[in-house]
């Protein structure tokens, strides 16, 4: 389960910056984060076999990891 949490908090980071790309407002960034990461472990729990609310805890935590790990990168370059 660790592997796939990194895997895809690091997908779902990239999948939130590409739709941003299309013009999606700052505001609603972490709204998608949540809904990218919710999504792409549904689609892992057809291959690991977890249960759905476990999956979507799972979810959740992938969201909030890709918008802190966005999130704490641009504060180190902000401040260089």
């Amino acid at each position: 389960m660790e592997i796939t949490a990194v895997v895809l908090s690091a997908l779902t980071l990239g999948l939130v910056q590409m739709i941003k790309s299309f013009g999606l407002p700052q505001k609603f960034t972490p709204l998608i984060a949540l809904a990218v990461g919710i999504g792409l472990s549904l689609l892992a729990m057809l291959i690991n076999g977890l249960g759905v609310v476990i999956s979507i805890f799972q979810g959740l935590m992938i969201g909030l990891a890709s918008v802190g790990l966005y999130s704490g990168v641009k504060n180190s370059i902000d401040k260089r």
